[in-house]
């Protein structure tokens, strides 16, 4: 991570936004309402409301149950670790299946419109089915719809589309879900009765306040003792996420037990912050990231935890449910799907294929994962 001159800013006043959430609710970009999953394994969830199956149908499908397929995935963009791992589980599920044939192809940028070519290509050179994460929910929509009405299967995983524009999609994990791994590590690492602050995008990023506000519920219902002093923007840049968890640190001081960071881009960034202001294993750092950029600090005992999903795994369910789909074994109104290796998993939110709790990378595993 190149900070250069970022830590000449250290004592700076940086804060581009802040926000006191001590005791009452981020409401961030929304106004839905928040679900909190149960506190312990062993109590129940409450149960979301049923939602009727809104995926989209394809015309006249060519009737290929339990024989050979072929299947194209385009991901927003190939040559980058996380869709390669996506791949490798769709050439392990393939495999499994001995019925699928599944190539990857797509732009080297992650652009919609290089994205809807590739799409427009493999439809008219003919496939069985498309596997896709769109770089645009909306833009790539026409496209999938033109391939469901030439008969061709669709299913997308990682980035949804318009729910009508594919008939399922795989996701990888809840917003509550997120919220509950965030906060049960928090709680476990900086402890049940201890301060943190949270480094996000925008208080309006759709993610990021989903997640915040279901992160705030559970809080509530499962750590009431954890203490919220502040959630602070830093736009996904590299340099500000620093700053701003660095102004944290100099702000709270010893009140400061925990940074949570929102994405990618800010958990490195305050994993850099609390090195260098000499603070790992005094301020813990949790929070969702890749596992290639979080590695020198967790191999380095200063981040013992990093929130994410399972990329193999996810291709290798979207490999699964593309198969169930073509065999008719899943089909509106189904609520679970098998998926070989992983089992079943549920159907959620309508047509959605739930992939399962988030993965927690820890120094113990995260030497196996490359994106």
């Amino acid at each position: 991570m190149k900070l250069g001159l970022a830590v000449a800013f250290l004592g700076a006043t940086i804060l581009a936004g802040t926000a006191s959430a001590a005791d009452k609710r981020w409401d961030g970009a929304d106004d839905l309402p928040v679900n909190p999953l149960a506190c312990s394994a062993g109590e129940a969830n409450a149960a979301p409301a049923a939602k009727p199956y809104d995926g989209g149908k394809p015309t006249n499908a060519a009737d290929k149950a339990g024989k050979p397929i072929t299947l194209v995935d385009v991901p927003k963009l190939i040559g980058i670790g996380y869709f390669n791992a996506t791949t490798k589980g769709m050439q392990e599920a393939a495999k499994a299946l001995g019925n699928v044939t599944v190539k990857t192809d797509g732009p080297t940028e992650a652009k919609i419109d290089e994205q809807i070519k590739f799409i427009d290509n493999y439809i008219t050179s003919g496939v069985d089915g498309i596997l896709f994460a769109a770089n645009d929910p909306v833009a790539i929509a026409p496209v999938l719809k033109k391939a469901l009405s030439k008969g061709i299967h669709v299913v997308g995983y990682d980035a949804n589309s318009a729910p009508d524009a594919r008939e399922w999609f795989v996701n990888q994990a809840e917003f509550n879900g997120i919220a509950k791994a965030m906060m049960d590590s928090m709680a476990k690492e900086a402890g049940e009765d201890k301060s943190f602050a949270i480094v996000t995008s925008t208080f309006t990023t759709p993610n990021q306040a989903r997640w915040i506000a279901e992160m705030w519920a559970y809080a509530q219902k499962c750590h009431p003792k954890l203490k919220w002093l502040e959630t602070v923007e830093a736009q996904e840049d590299n340099n500000l996420s620093f700053n701003q968890a660095t102004t944290l640190i100099n702000k709270h001081g010893d009140k400061l037990a925990g940074l949570f960071g929102m994405t990618s881009v800010a958990t490195p960034a305050s994993a850099e912050a609390v090195t260098k202001a000499k603070l790992c294993g005094k301020v813990a750092v949790v929070g969702l990231a890749t596992p290639n950029a979080m590695k020198p600090y967790v191999n380095a005992d200063c981040v013992k935890s990093v929130v994410l999903w399972n990329p193999v795994d996810l291709g290798y369910a979207a490999t699964y449910v593309m198969r169930a789909v073509v065999d008719g074994s899943l089909k509106p109104g189904a609520t679970s799907v098998d998926a070989g290796k992983l089992g079943k998993l549920n159907v959620v939110n309508g047509s959605e294929i739930l992939l399962g709790s988030p993965f927690i990378f820890t120094k113990q595993n995260i030497k196996d994962f490359d994106f």
